[in-house]
């Protein structure tokens, strides 16, 4: 065997010498390169409309814009895109490659009534329009304070600070920068919503031109006269257009008013490389993370946990250590002085009240927990680029269902240390299967039905429904249930000591035991709430979120410094006779997601000060409420495990007959 390995090695060594001739590149950007001739069509497509101040997402096509050549078609769509309320659309905006021009799109018919107020709404409550051009998303830039911003998307319209009138954007100013591609030496393999896709060096020839490596606009209103611009046809070249400076040569939303469209682009060459072009979208104002500020966070953590580890470790193996010195006449003598934690022996292993729930939620726990550790790690390594839209959310919903076999399993197995037996383990595994998809349907279906009264493109369609309902109980339940079978199959925990038939009273105390593990959650938080800014920035103001190398390193701490809280307060209450500590473990570093969710209604208040309406507050206190509830029980799970294993290997340590 040992004469066989230099031999693999050298077979190893040749292989990838050969393999690094034959790649000489390899990227994983998250969408498959598509590079153009000159004069190529290039049509953009639309997302659906949002707005900062409602969060209820509508139809691009719900507004009187120009319909495109042979009608409205849906592109295909992933379940995170439409659970996002993302519905993207061909549109009529067509460009050819590196032909600047200025061209006449269409004049509406007269605006009624209806089509007027719902122009004025969405104006008034600065909905964006959201265009999308060979998977890169518009942006425009603003100047605020002196300072240049950078935004996704345009305006539907614009309302002067007096509020006297509305102005439509009736004309777009594109920029597209492009890069010229060669195909020489990089071979790129995409995973976005083009498909899976390498560049292979036969297809180099092929592949060569120009790649689409940016997209800019300037939206303008500009007033025409409708009678002269009906004498044109789509897609006829104009003269280049000024964007008007004075409101009375803005083009005003009343009735009976035609609106004409029109747009320029210019293509401009740039020395952005293809696999870079989403850094100008990562890189914009306002969704920068402050690096600074983070590491100051994780480094206070850090030591404080750190300290409070130390004093802990000592204090304990202090005990163990005075008591394991004694002989056994000295033992006997002191297990009639026994104090602290010493004397609920006999009860420390009783079962907790409501013993099944909490069954099912540390098995559902370890369910959410996987679903986020897996999920944070593809993404912290680019495997879920913002280029893949849905992406990410698809992902974590079908790791939450595959990893069903993980709550079954942990479920059933603390059900079966604490009862002692296999007795209802299908019981146990149908309620971790449906315990948190139960709530997280009742809040979704509540929030659906204010979707639908709203005709927002964000409400779930009924089709979509069932679907959920088909992975929920055609592919979780199922792998729910296996795991729970084999929870039942492996090897029992056995406890290291006996529970006496008649419970110990508890000594009464001068404040509620539950005030200090309501306080305990504080100390996670402190890990988490720098971080949980920017990922609400992220949901609701529309920034992209693109550190995920950072949030898994918050994770792992946000771990270590749930266990130590729990064990360190499970130890407390050791001390002081209180032996009901399943319970209190669980929520001591669960109930950081109480201030997690006071932390969401401040951040409403403050920092999201341009919700508007009862509806918009609703959807984001209900999705606030679902992020708490989930929040809760992974972080309950940790500290209930470690929780476990620490009384476990106390009372394991010392023999107290």
């Amino acid at each position: 065997m040992e004469l066989r390995k230099p031999f693999i090695c050298r077979w190893v060594f040749l292989f990838v010498i050969v393999f690094a001739q034959v790649v000489n590149g390899f990227y994983l950007p998250g969408s498959y390169m598509n590079t153009y001739s000159n004069k190529d069509p290039i049509f953009a497509k639309v997302n659906s409309l949002t707005s900062i101040e409602t969060e209820l997402p509508f139809s691009y096509y719900s507004l009187p814009y120009c319909p495109p050549d042979g009608g409205i078609k849906k592109s295909a769509e992933n379940l995170g895109e439409l659970l996002m309320g993302d519905q993207i659309d061909n549109s009529p905006y067509r460009f050819r490659m590196n032909v600047n021009e200025t061209v006449y799109l269409c004049t509406t018919s007269p605006l009624n009534e209806h089509e007027v107020k719902l122009l004025k709404q969405r104006t008034r409550d600065l909905y964006q329009v959201n265009m999308i051009l060979d998977n890169l998303p518009v942006m425009r830039f603003t100047t605020q304070n002196g300072v240049k911003i950078q935004w996704t998307g345009f305006p539907v319209g614009y309302t002067p600070p007096d509020g006297g009138a509305d102005y439509i954007i009736n004309h777009l100013k594109f920029t597209v920068l492009v890069h010229e591609y060669e195909g020489s030496g990089v071979e790129i393999m995409g995973t976005g919503e083009e498909g899976l896709g390498v560049i292979s060096e036969s297809d180099k020839k092929k592949a060569s031109g120009y790649e689409i490596v940016g997209f800019q606009v300037v939206p303008c209103s500009v007033k025409y006269d409708p009678e002269l611009m009906l004498k044109h046809k789509k897609y006829d070249t104009l003269s280049t257009i000024s964007c008007p400076a004075e409101l009375d040569k803005y083009q005003v939303i009343r009735e009976r008013e035609r609106i004409s469209f029109t747009y320029e682009v210019e293509f401009v060459k740039s020395d952005i490389r293809w696999p870079s072009r989403w850094d100008a979208y990562l890189k914009m104002e306002g969704s920068r993370v402050h690096w600074f500020s983070i590491l100051n966070s994780l480094m206070v953590i850090s030591f404080l946990a750190g300290i409070v580890f130390v004093i802990f470790l000592r204090t304990v193996r202090r005990d163990l250590t005075r008591y394991e010195e004694l002989d056994k006449e000295s033992q006997a003598q002191m297990n009639e002085e026994l104090s602290g934690w010493k004397l609920v022996v006999g009860d420390v292993f009783r079962e907790p009240n409501c013993s099944k729930l909490l069954c099912v939620m540390v098995g559902d726990g370890v369910q959410i927990l996987g679903m986020a550790g897996v999920t944070i790690v593809f993404a912290a390594l680019g495997f879920m680029s913002p280029a893949s839209r849905g992406m990410l959310l698809t992902g974590m919903i079908l790791l939450y269902l595959i990893l069903g076999i993980a709550a079954g399993y942990v479920s059933v197995r603390v059900w079966r240390t604490i009862k002692g037996t296999t007795e209802g383990w299908r019981s146990v595994s149908w309620s971790a299967a449906c315990f948190f998809p139960g709530i997280a349907f009742i809040i979704l279906t509540i929030l659906n039905f204010i979707l639908w009264s709203s005709n927002s493109t964000g409400a779930i369609p009924i089709s979509l429904f069932f679907e959920l309902f088909f992975l929920w109980f055609c592919i979780s339940v199922p792998l729910t249930l296996i795991g729970g079978f084999m929870g039942t199959k492996a090897q029992p925990i056995e406890y290291p000591v006996r529970t006496n038939q008649i419970p110990r009273e508890i000594p009464a105390r001068k404040y509620p035991s539950w005030l200090l593990v309501l306080g305990a959650g504080t100390l996670p938080f402190g890990t988490l709430f720098i971080e949980l800014f920017f990922i609400l920035s992220s949901i609701w103001l529309g920034r992209f979120y693109y550190v995920f190398g950072f949030l898994l390193v918050v994770l792992l701490l946000l771990i270590i410094v749930c266990a130590e809280v729990s064990v360190v307060l499970t130890y407390m209450h050791l001390c002081v006779e209180d032996w009901q500590w399943w319970w209190k473990a669980f929520f001591a570093s669960g109930s950081v997601a109480l201030y997690v969710f006071l932390y969401s209604i401040n951040y409403l208040i403050f920092d999201l000060q341009s919700l508007s309406g009862p509806v918009s507050a609703t959807l984001y206190l209900g999705y606030s409420l679902l992020m708490a509830i989930a929040i809760m029980l992974s972080t309950g799970t940790i500290g209930f495990l470690m929780s476990f294993y620490f009384v476990h290997y106390l009372f394991s340590s010392v023999k107290i007959d």
